[in-house]
Protein backbone atom coordinates (compact mmCIF):
# COMPACT_ATOMS: atom_id res chain seq x y z
CA UNK A 1 0.00 0.00 0.00
CA UNK A 2 1.56 3.36 -0.82
CA UNK A 3 0.89 6.30 1.79
CA UNK A 4 0.76 9.88 0.71
CA UNK A 5 4.14 10.63 -0.84
CA UNK A 6 4.71 13.20 1.43
CA UNK A 7 6.66 13.29 5.34
CA UNK A 8 4.08 12.11 7.64
CA UNK A 9 2.62 15.22 9.48
CA UNK A 10 3.77 17.70 7.08
CA UNK A 11 0.74 19.43 6.26
CA UNK A 12 1.68 23.25 7.25
CA UNK A 13 1.90 25.90 3.74
CA UNK A 14 5.16 26.62 3.24
CA UNK A 15 4.42 30.55 4.61
CA UNK A 16 3.61 29.28 7.97
CA UNK A 17 5.96 25.97 8.68
CA UNK A 18 8.69 26.72 10.37
CA UNK A 19 10.50 23.19 9.20
CA UNK A 20 10.67 22.73 5.49
CA UNK A 21 11.60 19.69 4.58
CA UNK A 22 12.89 18.59 1.03
CA UNK A 23 13.82 15.70 -0.79
CA UNK A 24 17.31 15.77 -2.89
CA UNK A 25 17.30 12.32 -5.13
CA UNK A 26 20.54 12.56 -6.56
CA UNK A 27 23.14 9.61 -6.90
CA UNK A 28 25.82 10.16 -9.47
CA UNK A 29 28.89 9.88 -7.25
CA UNK A 30 28.09 6.85 -5.00
CA UNK A 31 31.18 4.50 -5.15
CA UNK A 32 29.93 1.04 -3.87
CA UNK A 33 25.76 0.33 -3.99
CA UNK A 34 23.22 2.25 -5.80
CA UNK A 35 19.82 3.28 -5.07
CA UNK A 36 20.21 6.30 -2.96
CA UNK A 37 18.22 8.18 -5.40
CA UNK A 38 15.05 6.00 -4.27
CA UNK A 39 15.37 7.22 -0.38
CA UNK A 40 13.06 10.48 -0.35
CA UNK A 41 10.30 8.55 -1.30
CA UNK A 42 10.88 5.69 1.03
CA UNK A 43 11.89 8.08 4.13
CA UNK A 44 8.46 9.66 3.78
CA UNK A 45 6.55 6.39 3.09
CA UNK A 46 7.97 4.75 5.70
CA UNK A 47 7.35 8.48 8.14
CA UNK A 48 3.49 7.45 7.87
CA UNK A 49 4.32 3.62 10.30
CA UNK A 50 4.77 6.52 13.64
CA UNK A 51 2.84 7.36 16.04
CA UNK A 52 2.37 11.74 16.07
CA UNK A 53 2.84 11.25 19.81
CA UNK A 54 6.81 10.80 21.53
CA UNK A 55 6.67 9.18 24.56
CA UNK A 56 10.16 9.57 24.97
CA UNK A 57 9.96 13.82 24.84
CA UNK A 58 6.35 13.96 25.14
CA UNK A 59 6.05 15.81 21.91
CA UNK A 60 3.41 15.61 19.60
CA UNK A 61 4.78 15.96 16.23
CA UNK A 62 1.65 17.45 14.59
CA UNK A 63 1.95 20.58 16.62
CA UNK A 64 5.06 21.21 14.63
CA UNK A 65 4.89 23.53 11.50
CA UNK A 66 6.19 21.43 8.65
CA UNK A 67 6.00 21.68 5.32
CA UNK A 68 7.12 19.20 2.98
CA UNK A 69 8.20 21.00 -0.74
CA UNK A 70 9.11 18.21 -2.59
CA UNK A 71 11.86 16.80 -4.17
CA UNK A 72 14.33 19.47 -5.69
CA UNK A 73 14.64 18.25 -9.81
CA UNK A 74 18.36 16.80 -9.25
CA UNK A 75 18.11 13.61 -10.98
CA UNK A 76 19.59 14.53 -14.28
CA UNK A 77 22.19 16.95 -12.94
CA UNK A 78 25.95 16.41 -12.18
CA UNK A 79 27.36 16.78 -8.97
CA UNK A 80 28.19 20.27 -9.25
CA UNK A 81 25.04 21.42 -10.56
CA UNK A 82 23.64 19.51 -7.64
CA UNK A 83 25.77 22.18 -5.45
CA UNK A 84 24.32 25.16 -6.75
CA UNK A 85 20.91 23.72 -6.69
CA UNK A 86 20.90 23.25 -3.51
CA UNK A 87 22.88 25.92 -2.66
CA UNK A 88 20.09 28.41 -4.33
CA UNK A 89 17.25 26.65 -2.89
CA UNK A 90 18.79 26.91 0.85
CA UNK A 91 19.39 30.80 0.70
CA UNK A 92 15.75 31.17 -0.66
CA UNK A 93 14.58 29.35 2.98
CA UNK A 94 17.46 31.12 4.81
CA UNK A 95 15.86 33.97 3.65
CA UNK A 96 12.59 33.47 4.70
CA UNK A 97 13.43 32.01 8.14
CA UNK A 98 13.26 28.58 7.70
CA UNK A 99 15.01 26.01 8.97
CA UNK A 100 16.35 23.31 5.98
CA UNK A 101 15.10 19.83 6.72
CA UNK A 102 16.63 17.54 3.65
CA UNK A 103 16.36 13.83 2.75
CA UNK A 104 19.39 12.75 0.12
CA UNK A 105 20.29 11.39 -2.44
CA UNK A 106 23.98 10.43 -1.55
CA UNK A 107 26.27 12.66 0.98
CA UNK A 108 27.16 15.04 -2.27
CA UNK A 109 24.00 16.80 -1.55
CA UNK A 110 25.45 18.46 1.71
CA UNK A 111 28.11 21.18 0.93
CA UNK A 112 26.00 23.21 -1.22
CA UNK A 113 23.08 23.44 1.36
CA UNK A 114 25.61 24.16 4.07
CA UNK A 115 27.64 26.49 1.51
CA UNK A 116 23.94 28.93 2.05
CA UNK A 117 24.68 29.28 5.33
CA UNK A 118 26.70 31.75 7.18
CA UNK A 119 30.62 31.08 7.31
CA UNK A 120 30.72 31.27 10.82
CA UNK A 121 28.58 28.32 11.95
CA UNK A 122 29.60 24.86 12.99
CA UNK A 123 28.70 21.75 11.47
CA UNK A 124 28.90 17.96 13.19
CA UNK A 125 29.35 15.17 10.88
CA UNK A 126 27.82 11.78 11.75
CA UNK A 127 29.37 9.08 9.25
CA UNK A 128 31.42 6.04 8.93
CA UNK A 129 33.89 7.77 6.48
CA UNK A 130 35.80 10.93 6.73
CA UNK A 131 35.00 11.98 3.60
CA UNK A 132 38.12 14.25 3.67
CA UNK A 133 39.48 13.72 -0.13
CA UNK A 134 40.37 17.02 -2.29
CA UNK A 135 38.89 14.93 -5.27
CA UNK A 136 37.70 11.10 -5.78
CA UNK A 137 37.12 9.90 -9.48
CA UNK A 138 38.12 13.35 -11.13
CA UNK A 139 35.29 15.10 -9.14
CA UNK A 140 35.85 17.40 -6.42
CA UNK A 141 32.18 17.44 -5.85
CA UNK A 142 32.12 13.14 -4.89
CA UNK A 143 30.69 11.79 -1.54
CA UNK A 144 34.07 11.23 -0.35
CA UNK A 145 34.76 14.88 -0.76
CA UNK A 146 31.61 16.12 1.29
CA UNK A 147 34.08 17.30 4.16
CA UNK A 148 37.11 19.00 1.63
CA UNK A 149 33.73 21.06 0.20
CA UNK A 150 32.50 21.91 3.63
CA UNK A 151 35.73 23.49 5.00
CA UNK A 152 35.90 25.56 1.11
CA UNK A 153 32.96 27.43 3.08
CA UNK A 154 33.58 27.44 7.14
CA UNK A 155 36.52 26.98 9.03
CA UNK A 156 38.07 23.54 9.58
CA UNK A 157 38.19 23.95 13.32
CA UNK A 158 33.96 24.48 13.25
CA UNK A 159 33.91 20.76 11.60
CA UNK A 160 33.20 18.16 13.88
CA UNK A 161 33.41 14.15 12.23
CA UNK A 162 31.90 11.11 14.88
CA UNK A 163 31.70 7.42 13.96
CA UNK A 164 34.73 7.24 11.95
CA UNK A 165 36.18 3.92 11.04
CA UNK A 166 37.38 3.75 7.38
CA UNK A 167 39.59 6.75 5.72
CA UNK A 168 42.44 6.26 2.77
CA UNK A 169 45.67 6.33 4.65
CA UNK A 170 46.80 9.64 2.71
CA UNK A 171 43.32 11.05 3.73
CA UNK A 172 43.62 10.17 7.22
CA UNK A 173 46.98 11.85 7.94
CA UNK A 174 46.45 14.90 6.07
CA UNK A 175 43.20 15.46 8.20
CA UNK A 176 45.69 14.94 11.47
CA UNK A 177 48.20 17.05 10.33
CA UNK A 178 45.17 19.98 9.12
CA UNK A 179 43.79 19.60 12.31
CA UNK A 180 40.39 18.07 11.75
CA UNK A 181 38.22 17.56 15.08
CA UNK A 182 37.23 13.95 14.44
CA UNK A 183 36.54 11.35 17.06
CA UNK A 184 36.69 7.64 15.19
CA UNK A 185 33.69 5.32 16.96
CA UNK A 186 36.80 2.67 18.54
CA UNK A 187 37.80 6.04 20.88
CA UNK A 188 34.09 6.89 21.21
CA UNK A 189 33.56 3.12 21.99
CA UNK A 190 36.17 3.18 24.68
CA UNK A 191 35.76 6.85 25.89
CA UNK A 192 31.74 6.88 26.26
CA UNK A 193 29.82 8.50 23.93
CA UNK A 194 28.66 11.21 26.18
CA UNK A 195 32.69 12.45 27.21
CA UNK A 196 32.78 12.07 23.30
CA UNK A 197 29.89 14.72 22.95
CA UNK A 198 31.00 16.96 25.46
CA UNK A 199 34.78 17.40 23.80
CA UNK A 200 32.39 17.64 20.95
CA UNK A 201 30.74 20.57 22.24
CA UNK A 202 34.19 21.87 24.08
CA UNK A 203 35.52 22.29 20.32
CA UNK A 204 32.49 24.19 18.94
CA UNK A 205 32.28 26.59 21.59
CA UNK A 206 28.27 27.39 21.60
CA UNK A 207 28.28 27.76 17.65
CA UNK A 208 25.03 27.33 15.64
CA UNK A 209 25.03 23.61 14.27
CA UNK A 210 24.37 22.11 11.17
CA UNK A 211 24.26 18.24 11.09
CA UNK A 212 24.95 15.94 8.45
CA UNK A 213 23.85 12.80 8.95
CA UNK A 214 25.41 9.96 6.66
CA UNK A 215 22.66 6.61 7.76
CA UNK A 216 25.98 4.53 7.23
CA UNK A 217 27.50 6.05 10.89
CA UNK A 218 24.78 3.52 11.99
CA UNK A 219 26.40 -0.32 12.72
CA UNK A 220 25.00 -1.58 9.24
CA UNK A 221 23.03 -4.81 11.49
CA UNK A 222 20.42 -1.77 12.22
CA UNK A 223 20.64 0.17 9.17
CA UNK A 224 21.54 -2.32 6.39
CA UNK A 225 20.21 -0.06 3.36
CA UNK A 226 23.20 2.25 2.59
CA UNK A 227 25.23 2.80 -0.32
CA UNK A 228 28.54 1.82 1.82
CA UNK A 229 28.32 -0.27 4.99
CA UNK A 230 30.79 -0.44 7.51
CA UNK A 231 31.15 -2.78 10.06
CA UNK A 232 31.65 -1.76 13.91
CA UNK A 233 29.17 1.10 14.15
CA UNK A 234 27.51 3.73 15.95
CA UNK A 235 23.78 2.22 17.26
CA UNK A 236 20.54 4.62 16.88
CA UNK A 237 20.77 4.99 20.34
CA UNK A 238 23.86 6.76 20.49
CA UNK A 239 23.07 8.78 17.37
CA UNK A 240 19.65 9.67 19.65
CA UNK A 241 22.11 10.93 22.38
CA UNK A 242 24.33 13.14 19.70
CA UNK A 243 21.14 14.69 18.54
CA UNK A 244 19.51 15.38 21.91
CA UNK A 245 23.06 17.01 22.98
CA UNK A 246 23.08 19.34 20.38
CA UNK A 247 19.74 20.09 19.71
CA UNK A 248 19.68 23.33 21.40
CA UNK A 249 22.52 24.56 18.73
CA UNK A 250 20.75 23.13 15.42
CA UNK A 251 20.05 25.18 12.81
CA UNK A 252 19.03 22.45 10.24
CA UNK A 253 19.91 19.10 8.95
CA UNK A 254 20.05 16.54 6.51
CA UNK A 255 19.88 12.62 6.26
CA UNK A 256 22.00 10.92 3.27
CA UNK A 257 23.30 7.56 2.18
CA UNK A 258 19.92 5.55 2.36
CA UNK A 259 19.88 3.30 0.18
CA UNK A 260 16.25 1.14 -0.30
CA UNK A 261 17.30 -1.45 -2.06
CA UNK A 262 19.58 -3.39 -0.33
CA UNK A 263 16.91 -4.10 2.91
CA UNK A 264 13.25 -4.52 3.88
CA UNK A 265 12.68 -0.93 4.81
CA UNK A 266 14.60 -0.78 7.88
CA UNK A 267 16.66 1.56 6.85
CA UNK A 268 14.15 4.05 5.80
CA UNK A 269 12.57 3.98 9.09
CA UNK A 270 14.94 4.70 10.96
CA UNK A 271 15.93 7.66 8.81
CA UNK A 272 12.66 8.77 8.66
CA UNK A 273 12.50 8.41 13.16
CA UNK A 274 15.97 10.53 12.82
CA UNK A 275 14.46 12.90 10.60
CA UNK A 276 11.47 13.25 12.85
CA UNK A 277 13.53 13.49 16.28
CA UNK A 278 15.77 16.20 14.40
CA UNK A 279 13.10 18.66 13.98
CA UNK A 280 11.72 17.84 17.41
CA UNK A 281 14.58 18.61 19.44
CA UNK A 282 15.36 21.88 17.51
CA UNK A 283 10.87 22.67 17.97
CA UNK A 284 11.20 21.72 21.51
CA UNK A 285 14.18 24.05 21.85
CA UNK A 286 12.64 26.95 20.06
CA UNK A 287 9.84 26.77 21.67
CA UNK A 288 11.02 26.50 25.66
Amino acid sequence: MDFPNYFADAESSFDDASFILFGVPFEKTSSFRHGADKAPYEVRQASWNFERYDLRTGINFEEILVHDYGDLDAQNLTSKEVFETTKTFTSKLLVKKKIPIAIGGDHSITPGIIAAFPKDIAVISLDAHMDFRQKYKNDIYNHACVIRRVADHIPLQNIAVLGIRSAEKEEYEQAQEQGLFFRDVFTINKIGIQKSIQQTKTHLKGKQIYLTLDIDVVDPAYAPGTSTPEPFGLTPLDVLEIIGAFSPQLIGCDVVEVCPPYDHGQTAVLAAKLVQTCISGIWRNREA
